[in-house]
């Protein structure tokens, strides 16, 4: 059976943080959806200016965590720091996180499981200016390429992506495997 993944964004993402690992779970055979609070595209922010837009397949509201293997969640400052004051989307970390399933935040996404409370006692990395954040919520924080600490997987910047995605197919494959 084809995993479904999902990647929460909104504008401001990282290009590369949402496209790097979507195309890699993508090309590892997984079914992966964009869901959003906004309807039709958003832009990611890269540098100085507004990407590409990527086109979201559903509505924040509209999705259920019980209906996908993974969330995934892209950095770049503007998409997380806007993502934790939406309750729903953090009611939809929350629940992924507290089901058990594999969680990959990248660079300042994992502003999201701070808000979430998803982070006390996890070993955790992040960009460097969110660090103190997620020690002051409780986390071991670390500086390496990928944290990995039950099923929360985390990653400091778009140079890290190759061995985000990696660690994220494969705490996908195992429990698909086990199944």
């Amino acid at each position: 059976m084809t995993q479904r993944i999902l990647i929460l964004a909104t504008d401001g993402f990282e290009p590369s943080e949402l496209t790097g690992p979507r195309d890699a779970l993508r090309d590892a055979g997984m079914d992966v959806q964009i869901a959003s609070p906004e309807a039709g595209e958003i832009k990611g922010w890269n540098h100085t200016d507004w990407g590409d837009p990527v086109k979201v397949d559903l509505a924040l509201d509209n999705v259920k965590a019980s209906e996908f293997d993974a969330l995934v969640l892209p950095g770049g400052q503007i998409n997380p720091d806007t993502l934790r004051l939406n309750s729903t989307a953090v009611e939809l970390v929350q629940a992924f996180v507290h089901s058990g399933k594999p969680v990959g935040a990248i660079c300042h996404a994992p502003w999201l499981l701070v808000e979430a409370d998803a982070v006390r006692g996890k070993t955790v990395t992040g960009w460097p200016s969110i660090r103190t954040d997620l020690a002051n919520a409780g986390a071991n924080v670390v500086d390496r390429e990928v944290a990995v600490d039950g099923n929360i997987i985390t990653s400091r910047k778009p140079d890290d992506i190759p061995a985000f995605s990696n660690a994220l197919i494969e705490a996908i494959r195992v429990p698909a495997q086990a199944a």
